[in-house]
């Protein structure tokens, strides 16, 4: 089922609610309006009644019951047409009866304390007929006074045709009105949508002009465009990291390629294969190594990867870190100091992780040091924390360079680099290690003079947590 715009939506809800308010106000004047007609209408009877009462108090009770009527009858020929007026005694028997009211034949009403009114129907007319208690001179009576609703009526009935025959036009007024004002509404959302429509991946480098309205258009605005800024470092950054990874696994291939090549273009001795396979040897070690960095980072980008935190020895770990870094030291004659503590250092991580995050670092210093220096390697607690230090008296990092070192790819010197063996994606794997563990790494060097990197660990954390990007 297609759904409706928005704006159309919005006419429909305007529509609904105007339809609903004029209802509602609609009936609340029309009952407005009827309580003011019979406020009116009930004046009137109300107003007559004292009058009826002022006369029979003033009645002498010793004349006859006949003058008695002669008196009402001149009293209520006082207004044109005659009052509609008739009393009664205690008995129920009529005292007066004007000749205006006997043609409505109202029987004699039920004596009561308090004044009351009510409607009757009579000859296709309403009457609102108003009885009351009269005690006179010791004798009691019963009046009643009776005004028309038909004027009343007449006027409640035109109001009931103006309000319905102007409401439907207001309405459809309104509704329309409500339209172009969505219309208008709606009309930045367009421009953005069809601004969003033209950005594509080829494109991506486009922004939404901005409005200066401080509302949510201007919020929305802005908010799209941050979406387009991430979403364009997002893209460089894959474009670049495809670059570099068909880049670096272009190299090993060729040399590969190249070295059986020339091994097979004609016999050669055995040391010559020996040589030749031993080359072939170490670039597919390097490939394979490069490969698994990728296959990495590619489960860190996914979110697919988690680390299972547990409780292990930090110092432990770091020492088989250690040992698995000894061979390369020792083929560069580069002296290892280890200044970890025998004691059991608590701390909860993945051990697989946070070992090969000590070997990273381990093993760019050995890498990065020339034949007889030395890289000391050595761990320390303090503040909850297990602060691991890898310090070593190599070439260094160019001031510049730090902020970058844990980019992707990053290399200082790319020659000097490949020479070692590295790809440039170690410290990227070693900050997501990091911060997996809510650890910190923090750089200090100069150029000519060697490096440190301390990694602050807490020595607690949750038993699982999902990898961020590195």
């Amino acid at each position: 089922m297609r759904t409706m715009p928005i704006g159309a939506r919005l006419t429909l809800w305007y529509f609904g609610i105007f339809a609903v308010t004029f209802a509602a106000y609609g009936v609340a004047m029309l009952l407005a309006m009827r309580t003011t007609v019979l406020a009116v209408v009930d004046d009137e009877p109300r107003a007559e009644l004292r009058g009826v009462e002022r006369m029979l108090q003033r009645y002498d009770p010793t004349v006859s019951a006949a003058a008695l009527r002669e008196e009402l009858r001149e009293h209520s020929g006082l207004r044109p047409g005659g009052d509609l007026l008739q009393i009664s005694d205690a008995a129920g028997a009529w005292v007066f009866q004007s000749r205006s009211i006997r043609e409505y034949g109202i029987a004699p009403a039920v004596s009561t304390q308090d004044p009351r009114y009510e409607t009757i129907a009579r000859n296709d007319g309403r009457l609102r007929v108003l009885s009351a208690r009269l005690v006179v001179s010791g004798r009691e009576y019963t009046a009643q006074l009776a005004a028309s609703v038909a004027e009343a009526a007449a006027i409640l009935a035109r109001f009931q045709r103006l309000l319905v025959v102007s409401v439907p036009p207001v309405l459809v007024l309104a509704c329309a009105a409500g339209y172009w004002l969505s219309r208008r509404a709606m009309a930045p959302v367009d421009a953005i949508t069809d601004a969003a429509r033209s950005v594509s991946e080829h494109q991506l480098s486009r922004r939404l002009v901005l409005p200066r309205t401080a509302d949510e258009l201007q919020r929305l605005t802005a908010t799209f465009n941050a979406m387009l800024d991430r979403l364009e470092a997002s893209f460089a950054r894959i474009t670049r990291f495809t670059a570099d990874a068909s880049h670096e696994l272009r190299t090993p291939v060729a040399l590969v390629r190249t070295t059986a090549e020339l091994t097979l273009r004609r016999p050669r001795e055995v040391e010559d294969y020996r040589d030749a396979l031993t080359q072939v040897l170490w670039e597919a070690e390097r490939m394979s190594g490069l490969i698994e960095n990728l296959l990495a980072l590619a489960r860190v980008d996914s979110g697919s990867e988690v680390l299972a935190l547990e409780p292990l020895d930090v110092g432990a770990l770091l020492r088989q870190a250690c040992d698995r870094c000894q061979p390369l030291a020792d083929a560069k004659a580069v002296r290892v100091e280890r200044a970890i503590p025998p004691d059991q250092v608590a701390g909860r991580a993945d051990a697989r992780a946070l070992e090969r995050l000590f070997v990273i670092l381990i093993d760019n210093a050995v890498r990065y040091t020339p034949g007889g220096g030395r890289v000391r390697v050595g761990l320390e607690t303090a503040d909850e924390a297990a602060s691991v230090a890898v310090a070593d008296t190599g070439i260094g990092i160019p001031r510049a360079s730090i902020p970058l070192i844990f980019e992707r790819f990053y290399r200082v010197d790319p020659a000097r680099s490949r020479d070692a063996g590295g790809a440039g994606l170690g410290l990227s794997i070693a900050r997501w290690i990091a911060d997996a563990h809510r650890a910190s790494i923090h750089v200090e060097s100069s150029e000519g003079h060697g490096s440190t990197f301390t990694v602050r660990l807490p020595r607690d954390g949750d038993d699982a947590r999902p990898v961020g990007r590195a």
